[in-house]
């Protein structure tokens, strides 16, 4: 078997993908209260349970552990807005929900850790081009969910024509990454509920 088929999940057994997940989940976990520069492999070796050449197994090296944990990390985060309470991101509600379950979430950590896949960016962005194109990929399929159900308001009417979903989409991104650093900077909520208060109040100012 290929490292790339390896790596990427293809071809394995129901056991060899429930181990490598739970290689994945390791990493990602040591990395968001570390810092991938912090984390070895033997760091995550210990935390999954598994032995030196079951890790070398699915990933030969770190930088392919890393990628398995930046497409862990879009997943997860695709999957968290696609929770039934936000319904398509295609309503005001939808989004103030969206704004109240990112402010709850920082509280319920005491503002620790931020956006895990917003961190995950800022480390890794600059360590090479396959980092930088996987993240803006990830961050990408997000904005997307946004960008639709901007499209689908505009499109219902409920914001004018010249309402550009790409902009909002944007602006509601910046403000919870912006947000989510300085509140874990100051370990206080109030610059994130401050940036989404006022991102959406921008996306309002754009109602039919």
């Amino acid at each position: 078997m290929s490292s790339t088929a390896t790596t990427a999940g293809e071809g394995l057994t129901r056991k060899g993908l429930a181990t490598r997940d739970r290689i994945v989940r390791a990493a990602a976990e040591l990395i968001f209260h570390h810092g991938a520069t912090a984390v070895s492999m033997l760091d995550v070796r210990r935390a999954a349970g598994v032995s030196g050449s079951q890790l070398s197994h699915y990933f030969g090296d770190k930088e392919s552990l890393l990628r398995a944990v930046i497409a862990l990390q879009a997943d997860e985060v695709v999957r968290a807005h696609q929770m039934p309470e936000l319904d398509r991101l295609d309503s005001f509600p939808a989004l103030d929900r969206w704004a109240a379950l990112n402010i709850e979430r920082l509280k319920h950590n005491d503002c620790e850790g931020g956006c895990s896949f917003g961190s995950l960016a800022g480390e890794l962005v600059e360590c090479g081009q396959s980092f930088r194109a996987d993240l803006a990929g990830g961050f990408d399929r997000w904005e997307q969910l946004f960008r639709d159900g901007l499209s689908l308001m505009r499109d219902r009417g409920d914001l004018r024509q010249d309402a550009d979903p790409e902009r909002l989409t944007f602006a509601l991104m910046a403000a919870l990454q912006g947000g989510m650093l300085l509140a874990q900077t100051a370990r206080d909520p109030a610059p994130l509920e401050a940036a989404l208060s006022s991102a959406l109040e921008h996306v309002r100012s754009y109602a039919a």
